[in-house]
């Protein structure tokens, strides 16, 4: 459950801060945008950030969405940007607690406030486990999937899998253990990502979810991947065609976790967005209210 904060959902534009308390009573920072216009339909949106990316980097697509009329919630994952404790290092987060706790928080306080509406769970990258391993999964009725994949090397493009590979299944594992936590923005890597996370994707060998750690641990994982294969909605996937992660295969085994979305699929290429590149953030990082975020409007709904 959130912690109260009824001026949150108020206001006329700029994002209001608030904290949510988690099932296991731990808080987390987010950022509601209220709608900026009459909504054309009652839908509302939460965003599922990417593995260790904060919720600031969603900012103009947050916006871009309130002004089109929907109003739109933000959530930085324990651990990340405005969930950062004061002291990463031995700040225990893992997967699993973004999924069943901080996730959670964010669709039921979003679901608490606007019961009426059809809420819209948007994902980027591996937030997709995110928004599918949630007990409350289901309060979400439309999901939309950007550069959806479940972080296995084997899935990105042949030019980045060993460099990767080497970084993230060699390197991370040493400096997390040195140091108490990734410090990834001491190599320029984005956000540091607490331990328990940064082994979790260290330990990613297998093109196969194969749940690690404690026999208790090993399960609620378990429990976790059975919400994603149980979650049947309306699903848009979109791909970007020069994504080095988020690729054709990635996108088939996010199908194969997410087995029962009514799932369509749209490419985007960086020539429709007037860019000689997109890759996997370029898409949020897009000004101007640029035409591939409409595109997506567009095609939220199927065709009739």
């Amino acid at each position: 459950m959130a912690s109260d904060n009824a001026e949150a959902a108020a206001g006329s534009g700029e994002g209001r801060s608030i904290r949510l308390r988690a099932a296991d009573g731990c808080e987390i920072g987010a950022t509601f945008y209220p709608a900026l216009r009459p909504r054309p339909r009652r839908r509302v949106a939460i965003i599922h950030c990417g593995g260790g990316i904060p919720a600031q980097r969603y900012l103009r697509f947050a916006r871009f969405l309130a002004e089109f009329g929907i109003p739109v919630l933000t959530y930085d994952y324990r651990g990340i940007g405005m969930s950062r404790p004061p002291e990463l290092r031995g700040f225990t987060a893992s997967t699993e607690d973004w999924m069943e706790f901080d996730a959670a928080a964010a669709i039921g306080w979003l679901r608490e406030r606007f019961p009426d509406d059809e809420v819209v769970g948007i994902s980027h990258s591996i937030g997709v486990l995110a928004l599918g391993g949630a007990p409350n999964a289901s309060q979400q009725d439309r999901l939309v999937l950007i550069g959806p994949h479940t972080g296995y090397f084997g899935d990105y493009r042949l030019l980045y899998r060993l460099p990767m590979a080497f970084l993230w299944h060699g390197v991370m594992p040493v400096l997390t253990r040195a140091f108490g936590y990734f410090p990834a923005r001491a190599l320029r890597l984005g956000d540091d990502l607490p331990a328990g996370f940064a082994l979790q994707w260290a330990g990613r060998l297998s093109p196969e979810f194969r749940p690690a750690g404690t026999p208790a641990g090993r399960e609620r994982m378990r429990k976790l991947l059975a919400n994603c294969s149980a979650l049947a909605r309306p699903a848009l996937m979109v791909r970007i065609s020069d994504d080095a992660f988020a690729t054709a295969a990635g996108a088939q085994r996010v199908a194969s976790v997410l087995p029962r979305l009514a799932s369509r699929q749209i490419v985007f290429t960086p020539a429709e967005a007037n860019m000689n590149r997109l890759g996997h953030f370029g898409f949020f990082r897009l000004r101007g209210g640029p035409p591939l975020w409409s595109r997506l409007l567009a095609n939220l709904d199927p065709p009739a």
